[in-house]
């Protein structure tokens, strides 16, 4: 009897077939990115260097 009720529940489960639809959207896709870009630049110069460029400024 057992036997039964299982090929019944696997023939039922061969009989049915799912189906997936996929179709486009009407409204075109936005996406919207807000990004802000910082850059921060730190340097340390030489006491040496830094008295050489204050001594003759057109060096650059």
């Amino acid at each position: 009897m057992k036997r039964m009720a299982m090929l019944a529940a696997l023939a039922t489960l061969g009989t049915t077939s799912a189906c997936v639809t996929v179709s486009a959207p009407d409204k075109p896709i936005v996406i919207n990115l807000n990004i802000k870009v910082s850059q921060e630049v730190v340097y340390r110069l030489d006491g040496q260097a830094k008295s050489l460029i204050q001594a003759q400024p057109g060096i650059f």
